[in-house]
């Protein structure tokens, strides 16, 4: 069982710039990965199993939906706060970032901007700390990057509505409580229903044999003339930004944990650049090696300003969703490049599970299309610099 020993880069002092909550939180939760999830991590993913012991100790640190209000189960940290335990959770893996953000960002917050009070009493706080597990549902079978031609239909019946249709690739799917799912009905609206997994018109299946996101439980949602309740719909809308939007914070929650894999690829590199020895000395004293060790710090510090900035930005409720956009792509496209550097100067112990970059690789290989792909985001930020979609 391999020690972690993460050491946080930050050449730029970006400490200075956080405040002693940011700072806390960050500390709180590294100390908790280090302790709780590393020494598991690499053995889950070897062997393809999500430790549920991650779901209630993700909730003992506040990991579910800790910028709500108290009332709700949160402790109403700011989005930079929040964003720091997406980056110390995604450094460990994946797995952990999607089960804290997806519970925090699609489910609790839209039930707590959209849902009654009644709906929020009676979900939130369990949701927080742990006893029931969400799920969110737009991305479906045929259609991904293009929701609005979503094939899961409602329709209105006397007092309830009745749900057909699919979803897919959807975190937590096989061992979710309820989850929170678009559909659409026959005058082209989208609405946001709450849905239990208490009946057999709801089920769920778990997709098999990923190479990335092994230790986290993705699936398949199938909703079969599911009928609920009337209060069951949270948000009705004929507007596709409004579908969008919903997943601003998530993408945000995506931008940090990227930078996180980052961060622990490059302090992989470094320390085992230190201490292999090639020709008689340390590999870290070639040039070519350094010249790496500096691009990747160099790459990493500007992402780790962009989102400081971002996380300003999002408390002062001044973020725009094409800013979120560029972040997430930046981020993954940052670590991704530095992972793969990593693994260069790892050489073949780079695909060994001795070290997490390789498993890191394969995770950022599906943050390409999490949460809108590459290409979305690269015409997100065209049209917002041109002023011409060049998509629906």
């Amino acid at each position: 069982m391999k020690q972690d020993n993460f050491k946080s880069p930050d050449y730029y002092s970006i400490d200075n710039l956080l405040s002693d909550e940011n700072i806390l939180v960050r500390d709180s939760v590294r100390e908790w990965v280090k302790n709780n999830a590393s020494p598991i991590i690499e053995k889950a993913v070897q062997d393809d199993i999500f430790p549920k012991i991650f779901l209630k100790g993700i909730s003992e640190i506040g990991g579910y939906g800790a910028f709500l209000p108290e009332k709700y189960g949160g402790s109403d940290i700011d989005f930079i706060s929040y964003g720091l335990m997406m980056q110390e959770l995604e450094r460990c893996d994946s797995s952990l970032r999607v089960l804290s953000s997806v519970q925090s960002s699609l489910v609790m917050k839209l039930i707590y901007d959209y849902g009654k009070e009644g709906v929020k009493s009676k979900y939130l706080n369990r949701l927080a700390n742990g006893e029931l597990i969400g799920c969110f549902g737009m991305t479906e079978p045929s259609h991904g990057s293009d929701p609005s031609s979503m094939q899961t239909k409602f329709k209105k019946v006397k007092n309830t509505y009745v749900i057909n249709g699919t979803k897919l690739w959807i975190g937590q799917a096989p061992i979710c409580d309820l989850a929170l799912v678009w559909a659409k009905n026959k005058e082209s609206e989208f609405g946001l229903f709450l849905l239990e997994r208490n009946n057999e018109y709801f089920k769920t299946q778990k997709i098999q044999n990923k190479w990335g996101f092994r230790a986290s439980e993705t699936g398949e949602l199938i909703f079969e003339n599911l009928i609920v309740d009337e209060d069951m719909l949270l948000f009705k809308t004929s507007n596709m930004v409004d579908v969008l939007k919903c997943l601003n914070l998530d993408r945000y929650a995506v931008s940090w944990g990227a930078l996180g894999i980052a961060m622990d690829c490059y302090n992989v590199a470094l320390n085992y650049s230190n201490e292999r020895i090639q020709f008689g000395k340390k590999i870290s004293s070639f040039q070519l090696i350094q010249k790496k060790l500096v691009d990747m710090i160099t790459e990493i510090t500007k992402v780790q300003i962009m989102v400081w900035r971002l996380g300003k930005l999002m408390n002062a409720k001044q973020a725009s969703y094409e800013q979120i956009s560029m972040a997430k792509r930046t981020s993954v496209n940052m670590a991704s490049d530095v992972a793969r550097t990593a693994r260069s100067i790892l050489g073949g112990m780079g695909i060994t599970s001795e070290y997490p970059v390789m498993r890191h690789i394969l995770n950022l290989e599906v943050l390409k299309t999490y949460q809108g792909t590459e290409e979305i985001h690269t015409l997100i930020t065209g049209k917002s610099i041109t002023g011409i979609p060049a998509f629906r």
